[in-house]
This record gives C-alpha cells, sequence and structure tokens, in this order.
C-alpha cells in the first residue's frame, strides 16, 4: 500500500527559474524545489528521439496492446473449435498462459488484481487442451484456486458458451440469446443498435452459436469435471435468481425461460429469416475492416458463427478472419501471446499531439508523413452509427488498421487536434488550411458534433446508447452493454475546439460543459472511462475546461487540485489500479506508473499549478525514472477496455505521455516551445544538467 503527502491548501510556491540544476530548500516548513529547464530539455531530446526512431516507414507508430489471458485461452479454444490443433502452438500459448498465472494458482485480469474465476477456468481447460494433466503441481494450484472461487459455475455467461459446445457445460445453463434480436425494428426499445457497437459485434455471432449449438467433441484427457464445486449437475446450473422478487434480473430470467422454450419447440417461425439476415451482417461488415469490428471477441466468434452456418473453411471470410486474428499474435522466445486488437490510429495521433507540443518542426518529414497517413484513415463510408445519426457524411477515424464500420469519437478528435498543429502551427485558422486538408477537417468536425447526446456529452462510438435495461439482461455480465456519455471524451471535445475556433458562447460548447461539471465527484475527481482511473478523468477534464476559457481559479476546479495533490505518491508519482473501478475501492492507489503521473501533472497544468510542490516532485519523479535510451518503463495496466471486466497495457502510454508532459510544462513555464535545434541533435551526457 503506497503512502500519501499531506499537502497544506496554504503550499508555499516557489517560482521556476531556468538553472543549471535542481535545487531544494525549506520554506514555512514544505519542501519546495526548482527542476531546471535544461533538464527538462535534455529529457526531452531522449524521449523524442526514441519515439521518432520507432516510427514506422509510412508514417505511423503503433506498439503493442496488451490484454490478460483470456485472449490465449480463448485462441486456444478457437483452434480447437476448428480441428486446428496444432501441438507446438498450443505448447507456446499455453506457456505463455503459465506464465501469467499466480502463485497462489489463480489468474488475474491484470498485474496485481485479485483472482478472476472466468480467467481461471478458461486458462485451466486451455492448458489441458494443449496436453498439460490435471496432475501437474502448476494444474492443482489452478484447480484448488477455482474451486476456492466458487467453481465453473461462478463463470461469467460467455465462458459458459464455450464450455458447452465442447461438451463442459450444459446449454441449460447458459443465457438465450436469441438470433430473432436483429429482426427487432430500430423503433422497438431492444434492438441490436440499441447495444453499444462492440457488444452488437460480439453478440450477433454468438446469437448464432447460442440458436445452433454447435458440438466440439474433446479428448477424455481435456474434460473439467474436476472444478465444479460439488459435483456436475445441472442443477447447479442454473442461472441464480435475485433474492428479491421484484428486480429486472428476475424478470429477465423469466423471459430466459420463455425463450428456452421457444429455443425447443418445433415451431420457430423467425428462426430461418433471423440466422439469415445475421449472416448477411455479419458479412457485410467483413468489407472494409481487419475483420469483424477489428477485434479479437467479435472475429473470434465470427468465425465460430459462420462454421455453424454451414461456410467452408475456406470461405473468403473465415479464411480473412483468421489472417487477421494470425497478425496479433507475437512470438517470442517459447510463447505465444495475442493482442486484443491494434492502435496504430490511436498511438500515431497521440505521438503527433506530443511531438508537436514539444515543437517539433511540423514541416519535418516525419510529421507530414505522419499526418498524411492519417488522413488515408479517415472513414469514407456510413457505419452502424448511422442508423441513429441519419443525413451526416462519414467524417471520423477508427482505433485499428482499418474499421470502417466502427469510427470513434475519442481516436477522431484525437487525430483532429494533431491535423490542426501540423497544418496550421502559425495560428491561422483551420479554414486556411490546404484544401484536402481542409476537407477533412469539415467532414471530423460535422461528423463529431453530429454525434453528440442528449445529455451533452460524447460517448465513443454511438449516439444516446443508453438504455439502462439493457444492463439487466442476463447475457450483459461483460458490463459493458452500453456506451453513454464520459467526462473524458467529452473533455477532449472542448480540447479539440479550442483548437478550431469553436468557443464558450457555441451551444453545444455550453451544453457540454454543464455536463462535465454534473459528472464531478463529491472529492473534485472525474471518472476515466477508457483509461484507468480518476486521474485519466481528471487530467483530460481540466484540461478541456482549461482549453475552452473556463476560470480554473474556481473553487470547482481548485478542489480537483486538491484531489491531485492529495492522492500523490511518496515516491512523487501518481498511481491507479484497476481496481478503483470496483465499488467502494479507494481511488487513485497503486504503484506510480510514468503514464498517471504524466496525466496527474497535465491534470495540475492546466489548472494553473506550475510550481506546487507536488508538481515539482511529479516532474522529479519522471526525469529519475527515465531511461538511458530515453524512454520510461511500466509494467501495470493503465488502459481501460470495459471497467470491471478487461482491461489493457498500451505500451507506448509509458512513452508519449511523459514526454507531452515534460513538453506541455516547458511551454506553460516559458511560453516556448522545448524543441530547437541543438534539440535534434543525439545527447551524449543526457543527465549532465541535473542533480540527482
Amino acid at each position: 500500500m503506497k503512502t500519501r503527502l499531506d499537502h497544506a491548501e496554504t503550499e508555499s510556491v516557489q517560482a521556476i527559474v531556468p538553472s543549471a540544476a535542481r535545487t531544494h530548500s525549506v520554506l514555512n516548513g514544505h519542501l519546495t524545489s526548482t527542476i531546471s529547464l535544461e533538464a527538462i530539455r535534455q529529457a526531452l531530446r531522449g524521449a523524442i528521439h526514441y519515439l521518432r526512431d520507432r516510427q514506422q516507414p509510412d508514417g505511423h507508430w503503433v506498439a503493442e496492446l496488451e490484454g490478460d489471458t483470456i485472449l490465449e485461452s480463448e485462441y486456444i479454444l478457437l483452434l480447437q473449435f476448428l480441428g486446428k490443433n496444432d501441438p507446438e502452438k498450443f505448447r507456446k500459448l499455453a506457456n505463455y498462459i503459465r506464465s501469467k498465472q499466480h502463485p497462489e494458482g489463480y489468474w488475474a485480469i491484470y498485474p496485481g488484481g485479485p483472482p478472476e474465476v472466468s480467467a481461471s477456468v478458461k486458462a485451466y481447460f486451455a492448458c489441458k487442451l494443449a496436453g498439460f494433466s490435471e496432475s501437474e503441481p502448476f494444474m492443482i494450484r489452478a484447480r484448488r484456486a477455482i474451486l476456492s472461487l466458487g467453481g465453473v459455475t461462478h463463470c461469467n455467461t460467455f465462458t459458459k458458451l464455450y464450455l458447452s459446445i465442447f461438451g463442459q457445460y450444459d446449454w441449460y445453463g447458459v443465457p438465450v440469446i436469441p438470433p430473432e434480436l436483429i429482426l427487432m425494428p430500430k423503433w422497438f426499445y431492444f434492438n441490436i443498435y440499441e447495444m453499444s457497437s462492440w457488444s452488437r459485434a460480439i453478440l450477433v455471432p454468438l446469437s448464432v452459436i447460442n440458436a445452433l449449438r454447435p458440438y466440439r467433441p474433446i479428448p477424455a484427457h481435456a474434460t473439467i469435471d474436476e472444478l465444479f464445486v460439488g459435483g456436475k449437475s445441472r442443477k447447479r446450473m442454473r442461472l441464480p435468481w435475485d433474492s428479491r422478487p421484484l428486480t429486472w434480473r428476475n424478470v429477465f430470467l423469466i423471459v430466459d425461460k420463455i425463450l428456452k422454450l421457444y429455443h425447443a419447440s418445433p415451431i420457430k417461425p423467425f428462426r430461418k429469416l433471423a440466422l439469415q439476415r445475421c449472416l448477411q451482417w455479419l458479412l457485410e461488415r467483413e468489407e472494409n475492416s481487419g475483420g469483424l469490428g477489428a477485434i479479437f471477441p467479435a472475429m473470434t466468434h465470427a468465425i465460430m458463427a459462420y462454421k455453424c452456418m454451414g461456410l467452408p473453411d475456406d470461405h473468403p471470410a473465415i479464411q480473412k478472419e483468421l489472417k487477421e486474428l494470425a497478425a496479433f499474435e507475437i512470438e517470442e522466445g517459447d510463447t505465444i501471446r495475442l493482442q486484443p486488437c491494434v492502435s496504430p490510429v490511436w498511438d500515431t495521433a497521440i505521438s503527433l499531439n506530443a511531438l508537436l507540443d514539444s515543437g517539433y518542426p511540423p514541416e519535418s518529414e516525419e510529421i507530414r508523413k505522419a499526418a498524411e497517413w492519417l488522413l488515408s484513415k479517415q472513414t469514407r463510408k456510413k457505419g452502424d452509427w448511422a442508423v441513429k445519426v441519419r443525413n451526416v457524411e462519414p467524417g471520423g477515424w477508427y482505433f485499428e488498421n482499418e474499421n470502417e464500420f466502427y469510427p470513434d469519437v475519442d481516436d477522431t478528435i484525437m487525430v483532429l487536434m494533431a491535423l490542426y498543429k501540423t497544418y496550421c502551427h502559425d495560428g491561422r485558422p483551420w479554414t486556411e488550411a490546404p484544401p484536402e486538408v481542409r476537407e477533412a477537417m469539415r467532414k471530423g468536425l460535422n461528423w463529431v458534433f453530429a454525434m453528440q447526446n442528449r445529455d451533452g456529452g460524447w460517448a465513443s462510438f454511438d449516439k444516446d446508447n443508453n438504455r439502462i435495461l439493457f444492463q439487466y439482461v442476463p447475457y450483459a455480465d461483460h458490463n459493458a452493454m452500453l456506451d453513454p456519455s464520459s467526462a473524458d471524451i467529452t473533455a477532449r471535445v472542448l480540447e479539440m475546439c479550442s483548437y478550431y475556433g469553436i468557443g464558450k458562447t457555441d451551444p453545444r460548447v455550453k451544453r457540454a460543459i454543464a455536463y462535465l461539471y454534473k459528472e464531478q465527484e463529491e472529492d473534485g475527481s472525474w471518472f476515466g472511462r477508457w483509461g484507468v482511473n480518476y486521474l485519466y478523468g481528471t487530467w483530460q477534464v481540466l484540461r478541456g475546461l482549461s482549453r475552452i476559457g473556463e476560470d480554473m481559479r474556481s473553487e470547482r476546479i481548485q478542489r480537483a487540485v486538491r484531489w491531485l495533490h492529495s492522492v500523490q505518491n511518496e515516491d512523487g508519482g501518481w498511481g491507479e489500479s484497476c481496481q478503483s473501478y470496483e465499488p467502494g475501492h479507494p481511488k487513485a492507489t497503486g504503484p506510480s506508473t510514468p503514464s498517471q503521473t504524466a496525466w496527474a501533472l497535465m491534470g495540475l497544468f492546466n489548472a494553473g499549478d506550475l510550481s506546487s510542490c507536488a508538481v515539482q516532485r511529479g516532474i522529479e519523479y519522471l526525469l529519475k525514472n527515465q531511461t538511458d535510451d530515453g524512454t520510461w518503463l511500466e509494467e501495470w495496466f493503465t488502459g481501460t477496455g470495459f471497467p470491471r471486466v478487461f482491461y489493457l497495457r498500451y505500451h507506448f502510454y509509458r512513452h508519449y505521455f511523459p514526454l507531452w508532459a515534460l513538453a506541455q510544462y516547458h511551454r506553460f513555464v516559458t511560453g516556448e516551445p522545448a524543441y530547437t535545434p541543438e534539440l535534434a541533435q543525439p545527447s551524449t551526457d543526457r543527465f549532465a544538467n541535473l542533480e540527482v
């Protein structure tokens, strides 16, 4: 457990001055320090060179995107389903799974996390399919841990469905996902376009699997009967009811019983049409995409659904999905691990913003190539978003290499900021950008504003995707059935508006500001939907409000500043575990990380705090922890997929966010960018001007 530093509201402030070294003094009982601006520039030199050296030949950046072992486990299950049980590949995938096992036997869904029963059951089953015996010491530890967590019956719906395919669970205990949902008209409360985009892409193929219920036999040695507490019986597989009789969960469980009767009936008048529509829907979304939704779960489910519908192994859709999944593989030593997707647009847009804010020349070849690459990734066809947003031309950007049906607001606004800084760096209005760039900007802006929700905020992929009853359906236990407004994305929209001349008097901006203040927590922080967690949300809101011209001296802003001060770690950094998403868990507790320290610092800078003890010690943390090759190290997961279910480690977060924070600090303090011609030269003694 980390310890806190107490920060008095009347904390003494010492001005930042460019000196040859960092110095310390004690004033009125409080440690104060001055960070050398030369040390900042030297750190930026190393960070810029590190990033520049990792740019791809076509101009983009991309680093590994790491998830938990459900990826490797489900990959083994998919290959087993297809009859592609390559012993060597299975062994290497299992080796990676084993490397992530906790000494007490369980698997977590993020480093340092608590036991997670679904991940543990899938890991155990995958290892058995890979040929490991239940008598292996690591399997004995795993089995003991799983049974202590309640066994297989405590797994989530998706795990139970996978196990049912291989005869390891009873379909009776799996909630029905009726394919007839796809036939529901768009005005009907329960239709697929009222689900989040990722749920839609996952559940449409799962509904096919659920309806056709394939069976794939497995070797006798691979069964997992030993993971059932009290033995494997159908009675124990029943879906649990709420103890209170009148709850939405119980209502939907009654509906599930009716759907089970319908499934068992020989007369299902709409089933054939529904399956045909599902197949058509899936095949349409194969076009201009890196696989269905370009995300691992949807792609694996799509392959299984195609096979259930009778498509041959050599069908182009199946071959494409398998090829895209193979591209997610990373073979290293005697292991193979999987990425859940790839993040080139996101990585490139943030890298550009960080470099350009450091003063890196926008006319340089590196910047121009990256900007041109981003321009090539703008969507040109309407996707699922157009069901609710009619009469708006495409203009968003997606996250991956190709995902035409699913652009998102967050990537779009990050790209728009990068394009403005590249082509309008001298302060000219965006309407004076080169014609092809101006047209891309216009389409992007129009698309973003068309996606604003009724509550004034913005979500990621969909508009007004907030029908709360979806959260109570029995197969909603992946905790992400909806895509409502989030403070982090809404605030970043405001940041983008500031570059495009859209100010506080604009009605859309007024609504967004009101939404953000409504979402502020009592302690001053903001929830972070797409980064862990309150550090991420608070940084982005402070940045957005500052850029749009809010009074950063106001009490509600200073309350956020005091909160950031209060959660600083003893080592000067900030950190927050994924556990902060769990109800009742303290906010912003965890080991310091470079990315989260950078977020906290940028929040403080934008709130006007440039010289507090907290800021000084935070910058010192970044400077001290930079490696000799100019980057930072970070093992913790600081990205969020589905809160409480799936988290991510972006391998570039440890780098471009600290770079961005140091660049912003230099610009705030001096009024000038840090980059100079001298900074372009590699440093031979990066810490020459920093006394440690």
